[in-house]
């Protein structure tokens, strides 16, 4: 069985969230701090602030696609709220 996992990495840099979704966690992060993604490269080091995972990869996708909407990172903040009071 093939498990998906939906994260949420901050930016070390700047503070700013990614969201993504991926079948191997922890290599997806070290690619990440790597600068072997075109989109994050410029924002690195990251760390994981939040993840979940899902049994099926459309399920993945739509709760990706959901935490990158307005209300989406409206429940990440919330979600998060003490952890990002204590970390900023």
């Amino acid at each position: 069985m093939v498990i998906y996992w939906v994260y949420v990495l901050r930016s070390l840099k700047d503070n700013n969230f990614y969201t993504g979704f991926t079948d191997n966690l922890e290599r997806r992060i070290i690619e990440h701090n790597q600068g072997l993604q075109e989109s994050t490269k410029r924002r690195i080091p990251f760390e994981l602030i939040y993840y979940e995972y899902c049994l099926n990869k459309d399920d993945a996708i739509a709760r990706e696609k959901y935490l990158k909407s307005g209300l989406g990172k409206r429940y990440i903040k919330s979600r998060l709220r003490n952890f990002l009071l204590k970390h900023r």
